[in-house]
């Protein structure tokens, strides 16, 4: 009994080392355009144009939010970390309203996003590819996100070139210390 506690009490004290070396040594997500795409676009770099429509089958164009800053999300129905930012993307949204533009591009879809971003309440412009997910898609590589990995969020600064990327869930810090400061 006694030897069964110790080799229970070693175990657990591995399974415990181990935990805390994963969360030390865990990797952040990788660098948008890591390789890169010939045409994909880095910070400094002009933004990309696009043509998407948006929910009421309008169409919209990047120009179309040009002289003020914008922030780009890219996200799915079927992602997590997308789901989780929204909110906090939309809340950004309206208490930035008269500085920034916040759109979503969905990759995604176009029949399912109209309803779910209903129920989710989003009121920041959300965009769909008109003719499918591949357009959205190779929207998102010129944008920086050669790997296509989601949510990935870029930052186009009033003079229309690339101020910020994130690929990964866009969390509250991330805005107050690193987008609040590009667009002041």
């Amino acid at each position: 009994m006694i030897r069964a506690l110790k080799v229970l009490a070693i175990a657990l004290l591995g399974l415990a080392l181990g935990i805390g070396l994963a969360w030390l040594t865990r990797g952040q997500p990788p660098a948008p355009n890591p390789g890169g795409a010939d045409d994909a676009a880095a910070v400094g770099d002009p933004r990309p144009d696009f043509r998407h429509a948006a929910l009421d089958g309008s169409a919209v164009e990047a120009a179309d939010f040009d002289g003020r800053p914008l922030l780009v999300n890219f996200w799915a129905t079927w992602c997590a970390p997308c789901i989780r930012e929204m909110p906090l993307l939309d809340a950004f949204a309206a208490e930035q309203s008269e500085r920034l533009s916040v759109v979503g591009i969905a990759i995604d879809d176009p029949a399912a996003v109209g309803s779910f971003v209903d129920r989710l309440g989003v009121d920041y412009p959300i965009l769909v590819g008109a003719a499918g997910a591949v357009e959205v898609m190779d929207t998102q590589r010129r944008y920086g996100n050669a790997q296509g990995l989601l949510p990935y969020t870029v930052l186009v600064a009033a003079d229309g070139t690339i101020a910020w990327q994130h690929l990964g869930e866009v969390e509250r810090h991330h805005l107050e210390d690193e987008v609040l400061p590009l667009i002041e």
